[in-house]
């Protein structure tokens, strides 16, 4: 992606209030964003854009969004659609991903939910090499055939659920991830627990990850470079030091 954006949205809703609101909560998070204000603007962008994902309203005055979704797979547009409808009807969802869907978000949604949801999407449609299993950040690499994380050569342990929040922030190196997309990604979109919960897994993964030693080659031990940060008041990341 030009200025190393990491991926090409369609935000498509009637509501401008809606479209102006994500457009610029996805930008600020690292998207390209181009938007339409109905089905048939859609169409003319999604075709002349080559989106990596569209956004999609379901209810719109001209041209519905199962209709648009129908039209641009028969142009052969295959890029992941996330639709958003007011209704949390069943038959919505069915007719959604009937149509060529991937996901949906009901309104009114958090802005937090609908940027892990794309995420998401992209992860699972987006072609990943299947000969290398390797995630790797600085001396921190997972192995995401046998699930073993090592880090300076040390086979560390890891629960499920330690694993899992490994893998998101090493699937965001360099990026801050909030509490609320953390908690949206790991335990998943419905879990209502409290925040706190982010706090103390982050700590046990300092502990394993950030807390590992070695011995260097004049027989001191060594302490590896925290990796694993803290940006006060937004959230956490991973990144390789600095030096």
């Amino acid at each position: 992606m030009a200025n190393n954006q990491e991926a090409r949205l369609v935000v498509v809703d009637d509501e401008p209030s809606i479209r102006e609101l994500l457009s610029a909560s996805l930008r600020f998070s690292g998207f390209e964003v181009i938007t339409a204000s109905n089905g048939t603007e859609a169409i003319d962008v999604i075709v002349d854009s080559n989106p990596d994902l569209i956004i999609m309203d379901v209810m719109m005055p001209d041209i519905d969004g199962f209709t648009v979704t129908s039209r641009i797979r028969q142009e052969g547009i295959d890029a992941p659609v996330l639709f958003l409808t007011a209704r949390d009807d069943t038959q919505d969802k069915v007719m959604g991903l009937t149509v060529g869907g991937d996901d949906y978000v009901t309104k009114p949604f958090s802005l937090e939910e609908v940027v892990a949801r794309i995420r998401a999407i992209l992860r699972r449609t987006r072609d990943e090499a299947p000969d290398n299993p390797i995630i790797r950040v600085a001396d921190l690499e997972i192995n995401e055939d046998s699930h073993d994380v090592t880090r300076h050569g040390e086979l560390i342990d890891l629960s499920p659920t330690e694993y899992k929040l490994l893998r998101y922030l090493m699937d965001n190196e360099g990026r801050v991830l909030s509490k609320a997309q953390i908690l949206d990604h790991v335990w998943q979109y419905d879990w209502g627990g409290d925040a706190a919960i982010v706090e103390s897994y982050i700590s046990y993964l300092r502990k394993k990850i950030d807390g590992v030693t070695y011995i260097d080659n004049d027989g001191n031990e060594q302490k590896v470079v925290p990796i694993i940060l803290t940006k006060r008041g937004i959230g956490y990341m991973i990144r390789e030091p600095r030096d």
